[in-house]
């Protein structure tokens, strides 16, 4: 078997990067249906897929200037595609007031790609050119993949990894080191640097799943412990009630052993005075 070339090794790494990344891509799918059925984007925000068009429109202008960069290209294009598909669905079902928001970002989002356009056309030529929108990328990159940070901390700190799903980690972290061998291989540092990032924050996550996964499930049955121990020693509470001096005092004893069934009239008239006080 012949031994593969750097370019061959930068090729099936980068084809596989292609797979994950459409994956990735597709994953706000399940939100933005989410948004159609109930025909609203109240309580979502857009700003994380705007990062994401700008990225991916940063690396479609830095393969264009790379030369032969295809594999970059064609993930990329179709990130633009579906970020704007994505960003053109919030819009439609957005209030006002979220409308007005991200249309501001969205020029000033289209402002600085065109001011890193004209910039490097302007004061730079040939390699140098590259070399400045490389390093832009890279920084873009590094943001992008540090932008879990804020779910990292709130996993910590709620010990929940409802807004974490392992799948996403998962893929994420697939991603940066398929990223990672096509700029290693090609020697496009610009694109393996963030990478390591990339990876290492897939990891953490990963990690952070395994170590809280279970802990909602035991909030859950500690909390249902705590309440069955506190309903029991209401009970006993009730049955202790030393009585003394009469039916009152009897009933009064029976009714807090056991809530349920005491005096139906008086139930019924507690009830139809709550009902006349929330009415108030």
């Amino acid at each position: 078997m012949a031994q593969l070339s750097a370019h061959d090794l930068s090729f099936m790494f980068g084809l596989l990067g292609n797979i994950v990344s459409f994956i990735v891509f597709l994953a706000p799918m399940p939100t933005f249906y989410k948004i159609y059925k109930r025909k609203s984007s109240e309580g979502f925000q857009a700003i994380p897929y705007l990062v994401a068009l700008f990225s991916a429109g940063l690396l479609l202008y830095y393969a264009y200037l790379k030369k032969n960069a295809y594999l970059i290209i064609s993930i990329n294009a179709f990130g633009c595609f579906t970020e704007l598909a994505y960003i053109g669905l919030f819009l439609f079902y957005a209030p006002r007031k979220s409308k007005m928001f991200t249309g501001w970002l969205m020029v000033l989002e289209v402002g600085a790609l065109g001011m890193v356009i004209l910039f490097s056309y302007v004061f730079a030529q040939g390699s140098e050119r590259v070399t400045i929108v490389g390093w832009i990328c890279a920084a873009i990159n590094l943001a992008v993949f540090a932008a879990p940070l804020s779910i990292m901390r709130q996993v910590i700190r709620t010990k929940s990894v409802e807004f974490m799903p392992f799948t996403l980690s998962l893929f994420l972290t697939l991603c940066a080191i398929m990223w990672f061998f096509y700029g290693f291989f090609r020697r496009d540092f610009y694109i393996a640097l963030p990478n390591v990032l990339g990876f290492l924050f897939g990891v953490v996550q990963m990690l952070l799943y395994f170590v809280y996964k279970d802990s909602k499930r035991e909030n859950i049955n500690e909390k249902s412990d705590l309440e069955e121990a506190a309903k029991s020693k209401d009970i006993e509470t009730g049955i202790k009630i030393e009585v003394e001096g009469g039916s009152d005092k009897e009933l009064h004893s029976m009714e807090m052993a056991f809530p349920d069934c005491g005096n139906q009239n008086k139930q019924e008239d507690d009830q139809e005075m709550a009902r006349i006080r929330s009415l108030k």
